[in-house]
């Protein structure tokens, strides 16, 4: 900065370049202009995409994947009206994925407030109650201010990371500040350290797992976020001789040939363990809420850094408010080894059972029939994966029905979905951010058809900005658990979830991907090759409408009353009888 004045909008630009920002996601528009040409002026890469939405699932893949490797949190910039607009449902998927995400966001000049101006709409009062923050910044000389309390908010600055809105006025944009308006703090940033553990506090929980006889650790996104806490829950897991599950959202934290690994057994150990350590993850529907119905004879301890997954449904006997991965290491240091009351023989038997099981479905998936329709089972793209795939390929899934399979086919690693919120079209934005991040990995999108029309046309934005991504779409012309739920449970009554048998290959062909249709098992494998060798390419995969998923078997698309899935739903009511 020189001691010349400066407008606004360059200073928003060289804000966004101190805090390590080299490319933003985004949809350009008049009333954001004058931070998009500084922006290029300045050399931040601009990732222009078909939609803004797609932007936001774009920079919501960067934080989650890029934090590994010390990269900024994502930033998108969209312009007023139905630019904001299009985002609220991304920004309500990171606010509940906890993921930080800054949108920077454009809206009319203060003199036409209230007058009915272009594209003016509160777009505050929409955005407030799915973000941390969300704000107006109408005052030129207090943008790097507000600019920074804004990042540190979205960090998780006194609360929980996650998304915040702001946007500015495009004739303040216009305007210029003194540079001793500008202080240096406020560009840099300062870096809290984490919060360490109650000493007494990790006694009572070591004391706690000591005594157990059937531990059980459950971990979300809270761990996945913090740095270390792979290593520290490894070290804790030997100690305790505790079972392990993880979630969608920290799919890949704990090896899965570590003894604990229980995966596959999920019900099982929820149903039996005496004591459950949740790190970093609310009781949600994906956890029976902590249900006694479900978790019938468990004791609960929590670890999280922020009260929103300390406190939900079941209080902890223990609840360490901390980072959690001191809070893991300074647990398994305090607990030392296994108790001789651990009950050995559970443990045991859960890794055998789960190993046989993960076994029979790899098997199984091989060996998939095909529908009574003549066409393949989704499964079979699983297959071929698990013989493609390279350990650090980064693998994202999508969509409601094919969510199931990619759970269970897809071996853990680097690892992206739909989430809690069940936020179908992320898949296609997912893997445009996660390529260009990793140039130089495998990156691969499975997704439903369904799924892949929410936001199909950003395969334009994957072949415009060369990001070598595959994406796989299951093409079983439905949405299938809701076309099974009506075929189930309403008479057979199929009405608005059948789709037409579309030819996303040619789709693709046409922006310049690289594209095939593969009706045959046989061809799979050396189409899935071909396309990482070719990518950015798509291949479809003309699937059977007669796969039943775990989730549809379990009823995850009926909504039971009580609870997400029918067994747990019937458990909860026999609870009140």
């Amino acid at each position: 900065m020189n001691a010349q004045h400066t407008s606004v909008a360059e200073l928003v630009a060289r804000f966004l370049i101190a805090r390590g920002v080299d490319r933003i996601y985004g949809l350009q528009g008049g009333h954001i202009q004058p931070i998009w040409d500084w922006l290029a002026r300045l050399g931040v890469r601009i990732i222009d995409v078909r939609d803004e939405g797609a932007a936001v699932h774009m920079a919501h893949a960067h934080s989650v994947l890029g934090a590994a490797q010390g990269h900024s949190l994502g930033v998108a910039m969209v312009t007023a009206g139905p630019g904001v607009t299009n985002t609220v449902t991304a920004m309500t998927h990171a606010h509940l994925e906890r993921v930080p995400v800054l949108l920077i966001g454009g809206c009319p000049p203060r003199l036409q407030e209230d007058l009915g101006p272009l594209q003016g709409i509160d777009h505050v009062a929409l955005l407030a109650p799915v973000t941390r923050h969300a704000r107006t910044l109408r005052v030129a000389e207090q943008i790097a201010r507000d600019l920074d309390k804004a990042w540190s908010l979205a960090q998780g600055d006194g609360g929980p990371p996650g998304p915040v809105y702001v946007e500015i006025p495009t004739d303040v944009l216009r305007e210029t500040v003194h540079p001793a308006c500008v202080l240096p703090e406020h560009l840099r940033g300062t870096v809290r350290p984490p919060q360490a553990p109650v000493a007494d506090l990790v006694a009572q929980a070591a004391s706690a797992l000591r005594q157990a006889r059937r531990p059980l650790v459950i971990t979300g996104r809270g761990a996945q976020a913090s740095r270390g806490a792979d290593a520290a829950l490894t070290r804790l897991l030997d100690a305790t001789g505790a079972v392990y599950l993880d979630t969608q959202e920290s799919r890949g934290l704990v090896d899965p040939g570590h003894a604990a690994v229980v995966g596959a057994v999920r019900a099982k150990a929820m149903q039996e363990a005496d004591c459950v350590l949740v790190v970093g993850r609310k009781l949600d529907y994906q956890l029976a809420y902590g249900s006694p119905a479900v978790f019938r004879q468990a004791r609960f301890l929590r670890i999280a850094d922020h009260a929103d997954e300390l406190r939900d449904n079941r209080r902890g006997e223990v609840e360490l408010l901390a980072d959690p991965a001191l809070a893991l290491s300074a647990l398994a240091e305090a607990v030392g080894s296994p108790s001789p009351d651990l009950d050995s023989a559970w443990t045991q038997a859960l890794r055998a059972e789960h190993l046989k099981r993960a076994s029979r479905h790899v098997q199984a998936m091989q060996e998939a029939p095909a529908g009574r329709d003549g066409h393949l089972h989704p499964n079979r793209i699983f297959a071929a994966l698990r013989r493609v795939l390279r350990p650090e390929a980064i693998t994202i899934a999508d969509g409601g029905d094919l969510l199931s399979f990619a759970r269970m086919g897809l071996e853990p690693r680097h690892y992206l979905d739909a989430g809690a919120f069940g936020c179908l079209g992320v898949g296609t934005p997912y893997g445009v951010a996660a390529a260009l991040l990793y140039p130089g990995r495998q990156v691969v999108t499975i997704t439903g058809d369904g799924a892949f029309g929410i936001n199909a046309m950003e395969i334009d934005t994957a072949q415009r900005h060369g990001a070598k991504v595959v994406f796989i779409v299951s093409n079983n012309a439905a949405w299938n658990i809701e076309r099974l739920d009506q075929e189930m449970n309403y008479g057979g009554r199929v009405v608005g979830t059948t789709l037409a048998w579309s030819d996303y290959a040619g789709m693709a062909r046409a922006f310049g991907l690289h594209a095939e249709r593969v009706t045959e098992p046989g061809r799979l494998e050396a189409a899935i090759r071909e396309a990482f060798d070719k990518a950015p390419a798509l291949i479809d995969v003309v699937t059977t409408q007669d796969a039943l998923s775990s989730d549809a078997g379990k009823g995850l698309g009926w909504v039971p009353d009580r609870q997400a899935l029918t067994a747990w739903d019937e458990a909860e009511q026999q609870r009140r009888v």
